[in-house]
């Protein structure tokens, strides 16, 4: 059997090109597809050549971003980017008008996190 990996995540956003925006400034990604989506959503998938995210917004958002969904059956909880310059990528998150919190120093990697303007959480972590 062949290891398998994961491609994709779909997220749903307030404002795909915003977001898309976003996440191609702060780690260096493209915009690999965008276009009309479920009933008459929107959704940009952005990342690079071999993984991304797709940004989707429906054509009407329900119910308010919530930035704790650790105690939710379902909720994401974060998710996770490796980056080679942890400091670098910080500072770039922060000119963006990010907070950044819960650093740590662990084995084998680095790590911080920060919240996007939707509340979605991320980590974001070197190995190096």
């Amino acid at each position: 059997m062949t290891q398998a990996r994961i491609e994709h995540t779909n997220i749903t956003v307030s404002d795909p090109q915003a977001t898309a925006d976003m996440l191609c400034n702060l780690f260096g990604w493209k915009i690999r597809w965008e276009g009309p989506s479920l009933g008459g959503g929107r959704t940009i998938h952005v990342g690079n050549e071999l993984d991304y995210i797709a940004v989707y917004r429906p054509p009407e958002l329900s119910g308010e971003s919530r930035q704790d969904n650790y105690g939710v059956a379902g909720g994401l909880n974060h998710i996770g980017v490796v980056v080679e310059d942890l400091d670098a990528t910080e500072a770039r998150i922060r000119e963006a008008g990010f907070d950044t919190f819960n650093h740590a120093d662990y084995e084998p990697g680095r790590r911080f996190y920060f919240h996007d303007a939707d509340g979605i959480e991320f980590e974001v972590v070197s190995y190096c």
